[in-house]
């Protein structure tokens, strides 16, 4: 008997929005492993983003085939991961068709606060209109949950959980 699909859970969003700390979060509760799409990154591409470089496509291809991979292979997971676009996005599911998306949300003025006030992270604040320039709200189509990213880290991180449930279709 085939058994079904691994839930994985997608949770993306601009850079410092808070993927990392609710994503761990809501991993533990799940029970299940995190995965930072961060780590995923080659090593030309933290050094171009902590130079304050904007990535292209042609960079975050071989990260995108990566990210692909770790949710087949790490199933089930819960995983930050930006998936500022669609088509990123597309090429995420292509390989991980079952996939959840959750999108944390929050305004500028918060963002550039909280990237300002991080220490130890590739990503400066600078890049942040390049990420909200990037960012392609998801369709109703693409069924991703949006979340409000001021909510509370516990009640974040239980939605993200809930959605390794399978869904019945």
């Amino acid at each position: 008997m085939i058994q079904p699909p691994a839930a994985v859970v997608v949770l993306m969003g601009v850079s410092g929005v808070g993927k990392t700390t609710v994503g761990r979060a809501a991993a533990d509760l799940a029970g299940v492993r995190f995965i930072d799409a961060d780590d995923l990154h080659p090593p030309a591409n933290v050094a171009k983003m902590a130079a304050g470089v904007p990535l292209d496509d042609t960079d975050r291809a071989p990260w995108l085939d990566a990210v692909a991979a770790a949710l087949v292979t790490d199933a089930p997971c819960i995983m930050a991961c930006s998936a500022l676009r669609a088509a990123y996005r597309d090429r995420v599911r292509a390989d991980a068709p079952h996939a959840q998306f959750a999108l944390l949300d929050l305004d500028r003025h918060t963002l550039e606060r909280r990237l300002t006030e991080r220490s130890g992270h590739f990503m400066p604040a600078a890049l942040l209109d390049s990420q909200l320039a990037t960012l392609e709200p998801p369709t109703a189509a693409e069924g991703v949950l949006v979340l409000d990213a001021t909510r509370p880290i516990d009640e974040l991180a239980a939605a993200v959980a809930a959605l390794l449930v399978p869904r019945v279709d």
